[in-house]
C-alpha cells in the first residue's frame, strides 16, 4: 500500500490531459509537493507545484530531474507521444521517436529514480500504458505500449529489492487533447486519475482503469487474432 498523503510526488507530462488531472488528484489527496513536467518550461501558480521543463528522450534532462526532485517518493511515468501511422508505410522517423518516448522515456525516467526511491524508502513507480497495448491496429503506438507493458513487468521485479512498489496502467481512450481528432467513447481524465491513485493506495500492481480495459485484458487468453481495435460506433 502506497498512499500519496504526504508524499513527494513527480508527474511526467503533467501539463494536460491525465498528467494534469493526476497532479489535480495527488493534490487533492494530500500530496506535499508535486513536481510536474512538460517538454517546455511552464508556469504553475499553486505553491505545492514544482513545474519543469523535461525531455524524456534526453539522458540529460532526466538526470536533471532526478537531481532536482531528489525527495521524491512516487513517481508517475505518464509522458507520452501518440503516432498511429501504420507501420509499413507510416513515416519511419515517426514509429522511431515513438518507442524512444514511449518506451525508452519511462525507462530513462525508472533508471534515474531508481536510486531516489530506493534513498527514500522505496515508494512506488507508476506506469502508463493502454489497452492498445494488447490490440493490434494502433501500428508504431500500440506496439510501442507493448514494449511498455512487458518492462513494467520487468521493472516490477528488479525493483522489489528495494521495496519499490512498480504499478502498470492500463486504460482506453481518455478525453484528452491527444485524442480529441478520434470518434469514440472516452473515459474522463478525472476518472481515471481517481482509479490510478486508489489502485496504487490499495496495493495493486495492475490498474485497469476502465471498463473496455478489463474487458480486454480477460479476452487475452483467446485467439490472438480477436485482439483488434473494434471498428468506431
Amino acid at each position: 500500500m502506497v498512499t500519496v498523503t504526504g508524499k513527494v510526488v513527480v508527474v511526467t507530462g503533467g501539463r494536460r490531459g491525465l498528467g494534469a488531472a493526476l497532479v489535480d488528484e495527488v493534490l487533492a489527496r494530500g500530496a506535499a509537493k508535486v513536481y510536474s513536467t512538460a517538454r517546455s518550461a511552464y508556469v504553475d501558480e499553486r505553491p505545492r507545484v514544482v513545474p519543469v521543463a523535461l525531455e524524456v528522450r534526453s539522458a540529460e534532462s532526466v538526470a536533471a530531474l532526478a537531481e532536482l526532485a531528489a525527495d521524491a517518493e512516487i513517481v508517475f511515468n505518464n509522458a507520452g507521444v501518440l503516432h498511429p501511422a501504420p507501420l509499413l508505410t507510416g513515416d519511419f522517423a515517426q514509429a522511431a521517436e515513438t518507442f524512444d518516448v514511449n518506451v525508452f522515456g519511462p525507462l530513462r525516467v525508472a533508471r534515474a529514480f531508481a536510486p531516489v526511491l530506493a534513498a527514500n524508502g522505496g515508494g512506488a513507480l507508476v506506469n502508463m500504458h493502454s489497452v492498445l497495448s494488447w490490440l493490434a491496429g494502433s501500428g508504431a503506438y500500440g506496439a510501442s505500449k507493448a514494449a511498455a507493458w512487458s518492462l513494467t513487468n520487468s521493472l516490477r521485479l528488479e525493483l522489489a529489492p528495494q521495496h519499490t512498489h512498480v504499478v502498470g496502467v492500463h486504460a482506453g481512450f481518455i478525453d484528452t487533447d491527444m485524442v480529441s481528432a478520434i470518434e469514440r467513447s472516452k473515459a474522463e481524465p478525472a476518472d481515471v486519475a481517481a482509479r490510478i491513485v486508489d489502485g496504487l493506495k490499495a496495493g495493486d500492481t495492475e490498474v485497469l482503469a476502465d471498463e473496455v480495459s478489463v474487458a480486454v485484458k480477460s479476452a487475452l487468453s483467446g485467439p490472438v487474432d480477436h485482439l483488434i481495435i473494434p471498428a468506431a460506433g
